[in-house]
């Protein structure tokens, strides 16, 4: 019971950085798993990062080729997930969702099934 939208897409250069934001609205919105996922044209939509909740508290996850660049955060006062994304690449081109799962999700590659709420995207280009 959770409303998703993202916004901070753009284009951006070989080696540039983007802030993507996922403002949620719904109850309980600090006891959702939070995460970002991507899907570029032709391929399957991937986890990038997330975000669990274990004895209050947020425990982050990356994907291995994100990790270092990318950072997941969460402002539960302002009901916003952020995704600071640097040193973008061309393969980093994609449609970033935001998506909140009601149950436990951990690791370094969430299953896009376990998600049970997701945002309309948002749309990262990366120029060489």
């Amino acid at each position: 019971q959770v409303q998703l939208v993202e916004s901070g897409g753009g284009l951006v250069q070989t080696g540039g950085s983007l802030r993507l934001s996922c403002a949620a609205s719904g109850r309980t919105f600090s006891n959702y798993a939070m995460g970002w996922f991507r899907q570029a044209p032709g391929k399957e939509r991937e986890f990038v990062a997330g975000l669990s909740r274990w004895l209050g508290r947020d425990i982050p996850g990356y994907k291995d080729s994100m990790k270092g660049r990318f950072t997941i955060s969460r402002d539960n006062a302002k009901n916003t997930v952020y995704l600071q994304m640097n040193s973008l690449t061309p393969e980093d081109s994609a449609v970033y969702y935001c998506a909140a799962s009601e149950s436990t999700q951990y690791g370094t590659n969430w299953p896009t099934g376990g998600m049970n709420y997701w945002g309309e995207g948002t749309l990262v280009t990366v120029s060489s």
